[in-house]
């Protein structure tokens, strides 16, 4: 089912009155009805699905069924539905009330704050908005005129009348007044704070709660921008897109457009009948319906005569993400541009020894909170936050299972972590970020398949497919390390024999130098002797050189990637070992030049690699 009608849920506030039951045919008992939530995944009031296969399920149920894919890629930034729209009947005036941002919202309430839009339907002659303040004032008197009831006489009252746009960003003050009825397209929030409510009473009997505290620490405490024509589009920002629809039904009696995989489409109909089409179905729609098209829908067409308000979301202007490295030693943060260049940075010791795995967490979240700060990069410009640990790593679920490095066993990283930040949490192998970063923006940026050896105290590495980190169909990745180049060989820290950690890691070749030497020899001269020609240092070499061809012939064979790239320790002598491994690829990989050689390049991105490619996950 491509095509979903909803049925709205709802409410009764003491100011509504009845315009939406009488103009709009919305079914209810209640006495009045101030608000209709059209298109709504919010827990407080989630609208429900009224045709087809999903007919009586609520729009949360459909997206937990269907996957959050059906938004669209430009809502990945989103951890929930990114938006509600509402009809609201103003029949006595709102209270004085404010909306927190992101960063507030999120920290105190446990959900996004809230910017909105407003689309007049119909205005009573002299109506009016409340909007922002007249003139700039202190803190001081903000809180003053709260207590001695003179808050009205420096708001801005803006005049409304059918047609106009009122944007309100999260932080401005505002209300709306009696006899104005309005579309409402907001960010997916119920956050609200009241600051002043004519001293009515609720329905218990006691004066409706104010939240003075709240509203004091995050209202604008100056003018708001006045409304602006925002051509071509009637709203445009961050959190939703909207458009206006006209059909006459003479002249302009159809339309036609496309729903592609980077957003859904939501069609708000305002006045007017007709019927919409897509993929082969016809639903038709009346005034005050609420449409659905999910993401990659395809063409749609609309006939008939109607007014309409169409929401999407876009691609996010300037958007910077984060990427975390936890490793062993350190916890590196870095934020990443849309170029993925780390604009700022930091590090600090990751004490895993002594610190359990929820501290580590919570400090790099604070951390990356304080960074962002630093840098004055408003949290509301972060799309996402990727992390990189050693271990195995549940990606789906967001899980550390299993990390000998850190010590860390069924860690709720994910999940941990986004109770700070705001943001979508995506977790990862360290060595697959570390590929990652190298595809994105190092010496694979070229290619689309990529596979990255890093040799150190082991061996990692990732695969890239298509650009894409290779997991498999189970947990874990790719382990390039733990693939067997000699049966029956050296044992290996995993418990197996013949591994290529076993004879690739740094202190394997140390081994093999010491056995060969019978003394200690460091890594540097290893390969400086062999450079000169000395005999026991370059059959160390060779046989080096040999394993490590070894366990890439079988990646490449496995994988037929583009492109091999050595990073860790052993990338500072890649050069004297490059020639002699692409010989040995040319000669034993399947097919040879008949089925194509990989390129082998050098990592060169160094301790920054981890951090970019977390970032992209």
């Amino acid at each position: 089912m491509t095509i979903l009608k909803l049925k709205p849920a709802c409410k009764d506030y003491i100011w509504g009155g009845n315009r939406l039951k009488d103009e709009f045919g919305f079914q209810y008992d209640g006495e009045v009805l101030a608000e209709a939530w059209m298109l709504s995944a919010h827990p407080d009031g989630p609208s429900t699905i009224i045709n087809g296969p999903y007919a009586g399920k609520t729009l949360i149920e459909y997206l937990n069924e269907e996957g959050m894919e059906v938004l669209g890629t430009n809502c990945r930034r989103f951890r929930e539905f990114p938006i509600l729209t509402k009809f609201i009947d103003a029949r006595n005036n709102l209270s004085i009330q404010v909306h927190p941002d992101n960063a507030y919202a999120l920290h105190h309430e446990g959900q996004y704050g809230k910017t909105e839009m407003w689309y007049v339907l119909d205005a009573e002659p002299g109506a009016f908005l409340y909007y922002g303040f007249k003139k700039k004032i202190s803190k001081e008197e903000f809180e003053e005129r709260i207590r001695n009831n003179t808050l009205l006489d420096v708001l801005y009252a803006l005049p409304v009348h059918k047609g106009d746009v009122v944007f309100i960003p999260s932080g401005t003050l505002h209300a709306i007044g009696k006899g104005i009825l309005i579309a409402e397209i907001q960010q997916n929030s119920n956050v609200t704070y009241r600051i002043y409510d004519y001293g009515r009473i609720g329905r218990d009997g006691k004066p409706r709660q104010l939240h003075i505290s709240q509203a004091v620490a995050v209202t604008k405490l100056e003018p708001a921008e006045k409304p602006v024509n925002q051509y071509p589009h009637l709203g445009d920002c961050d959190y939703f897109t909207v458009d206006k629809l006209d059909l006459d039904g003479v002249l302009t009696r159809r339309m036609q457009g496309t729903v592609g995989k980077e957003s859904f489409l939501s069609i708000l109909i305002l006045d007017g009948e007709g019927t919409i089409s897509c993929r082969g179905e016809k639903v038709s729609y009346h005034k005050g319906d609420s449409i659905f098209l999910p993401a990659d829908s395809g063409n749609w067409e609309i006939e008939g005569s109607c007014d309409a308000l169409l929401t999407t979301i876009r691609e996010k202007a300037n958007p910077i993400r984060v990427g975390i490295n936890i490793g062993s030693k350190l916890v590196q943060i870095g934020i990443v541009n849309d170029h993925n260049e780390i604009i700022g940075s930091r590090s600090y010791n990751t004490e895993a020894e002594t610190r359990t795995a929820e501290e580590i967490i919570d400090t790099a979240a604070n951390e990356t909170l304080k960074l962002l700060q630093e840098k004055e990069i408003p949290l509301d410009e972060c799309i996402g936050v990727g992390v990189g640990v050693p271990g195995t790593i549940d990606r789906r679920n967001g899980r550390v299972v299993y990390s000998n490095n850190i010590g860390w066993h069924n860690v709720a990283l994910s999940e941990r972590l986004g109770r700070v930040i705001p943001c979508p949490v995506r977790i990862a192998n360290d060595a697959d970020c570390a590929a990652l970063g190298e595809k994105v923006s190092g010496t694979g940026r070229d290619y689309s398949d990529v596979a990255m050896f890093t040799f150190g105290n082991g061996v990692g590495g990732g695969i890239i497919i298509n650009g894409e980190v290779f997991e498999g169909g189970m947990m874990g990745g790719a382990e390039i390390g733990h693939t067997v180049i000699k049966a029956n060989g050296r044992p290996c820290t995993c418990g197996r024999r013949g591994c290529l950690e076993a004879y690739a890691s740094v202190p394997a070749l140390l081994q093999s130098a010491r056995e060969a030497a019978h003394h200690d020899v460091a890594l540097e001269e290893i390969f400086a002797s062999a450079e000169k020609g000395d005999p026991l240092m370059s059959a160390v070499v060779d046989e080096y050189i040999e394993m490590v061809g070894t366990g890439m012939v079988n990646i490449v064979n496995l994988f037929r990637p583009q492109l091999i790239i050595i990073g860790g320790q052993i990338s500072a002598y890649a050069g004297f070992m490059i020639p002699e491994l692409k010989k040995m690829l040319a000669k034993e990989v399947f097919g040879r030049e008949n089925s194509g050689i990989p390129e082998i390049g050098v990592a060169k991105l160094g301790n920054e690699a981890g951090m970019i490619g977390a970032a992209n996950l």
